[in-house]
């Protein structure tokens, strides 16, 4: 029953991936046509366009939960892959508990570096 729950969660951030990557790619690489409807800036990676991003609330939540969805999503695929190569039932353990361990510390410090960035002042250009 749990891994049929762990299962459900992995498509589920498979589908959030989806949906906020596309958004994602939409903003940074159709910034052209942004451009002609008055919104876009002519250059998505330039660092100033970047930090005005971050700062605003609609992307610091994006972006943490892009993250999490796909730490989620990578490290329960290879807790998967891994657990295919029939290991002894101690190791499997490890392998999640790793696993887990491994995914929270970088949700924290990825979301951490969001919002700290979000809270940031102006920066210049």
């Amino acid at each position: 029953m749990r891994e049929s729950r762990m299962w459900f969660w992995h498509i589920i951030s498979a589908v959030i991936i989806l949906v906020f990557l596309g958004i994602h790619m939409g903003i940074m690489h159709l910034d052209a046509i942004l451009v002609a409807l008055g919104v876009g800036s002519g250059d998505p990676v330039r660092s100033a366009d970047v930090f005005r991003r971050s700062r605003q609330l609609f992307f610091m939540i994006t972006y943490i939960v892009l993250l999490g969805s796909a730490l989620f999503h990578g490290l329960y695929g290879l807790r998967s892959i891994l657990w295919e190569l029939s290991l002894p039932r101690a190791l499997e353990k490890a392998v999640g508990g790793l696993c887990a361990v491994a995914g929270f510390a970088l949700f924290i410090y990825g979301g951490y570096v969001a919002v700290a960035v979000f809270r940031m002042g102006e920066v210049m250009p």
